[in-house]
């Protein structure tokens, strides 16, 4: 019997139909969409609020209809247009209002782009409410100068002493991973080109071992798969891991983690 999956970092609006449903034959049971940065600033704050709207209700609609996929979201101002202060500004005031909303699992994704004061300032207000309401947080580590980026997002996150146990870290590398480690937050990788790759994450995984230990796809618009998981899990079994152990990094800890949200209801099938 395969092993299900829950892809705990998804970006599915950039993806057609025929994606959800491989996803879904390659064993995606259920997926958690992040807002994030479509490929263009955003103009205005209204764009923002139609985007949570269209991942919030249309994507999940599609998901079930599409290949009966089991569709969450995570609301936030990603970090990249942090750094338009007076839109920012409109869109943190809203942000709140979206996490109330029935299948919004948490706050995400926030962290830090080019580093600026305009992103610390939306990442540290976005943790406080992401604190104030016990959700979880996942927590986009930069393209650049990666090993500092997440020195300074973990800095942050014990400068506001939220609970790390509902935070992940995403985008790891083999370069960042001692220093997420350092923390009892959650630990993400992207298999993903330019992120790290799969064999990579799992040898990763074979010296760290697989406590609080994600695996996402990602799967946007530039070039990804959304069979990420799949294939890694696939590898993972190929290399002779245990079934146990290859089911808790796909399936168990990603539940586990967005079991920490009153909003996800997600059952296995």
């Amino acid at each position: 019997m395969s092993v299900p999956i829950i892809d705990p970092h998804m970006h599915m609006i950039s993806r057609n139909t025929n994606d959800y449903e491989r996803a879904r034959l390659a064993g995606v049971e259920c997926c958690i969409e992040p807002a994030f940065w479509s490929g263009q600033d955003k103009q205005h704050a209204e764009s923002f609020f139609d985007y949570f709207e269209q991942i919030i209700d249309f994507e999940t609609k599609r998901a079930d209809r599409a290949a009966g996929v089991d569709h969450y979201v995570t609301i936030g101002l990603e970090p990249k247009e942090a750094n338009y202060p007076e839109m920012a500004e409109r869109v943190l005031d809203r942000v709140p209002e979206y996490l109330d909303r029935d299948n919004v699992v948490g706050v995400g994704e926030i962290g830090l782009d080019q580093g600026t004061e305009e992103e610390e300032y939306a990442f540290r207000r976005q943790l406080r409410m992401a604190e104030e309401r016990e959700l979880p947080v996942i927590v986009h580590t930069p393209h650049t100068s990666k090993p500092e980026g997440t020195e300074r997002i973990v800095e942050m996150i014990r400068d506001e002493d939220v609970t790390q146990e509902r935070i992940v870290i995403d985008h790891n590398t083999e370069n960042t991973i001692d220093i997420s480690s350092q923390t009892d937050c959650w630990i993400g990788f992207t298999l993903y080109p330019g992120k790290i790759d799969d064999e990579t994450a799992i040898d990763i995984l074979e010296e760290y071992g697989t406590d609080k230990m994600l695996l996402n796809s990602a799967a946007d618009w530039d070039p990804s798969d959304p069979l990420g998981v799949p294939k890694a899990r696939d590898k993972m079994l190929d290399r002779g891991w245990d079934r146990s152990e290859v089911r808790k990094v796909v399936f168990e800890n990603p539940y586990e983690f967005f079991d920490q949200s009153p909003n996800f209801e997600y059952e296995e099938y």
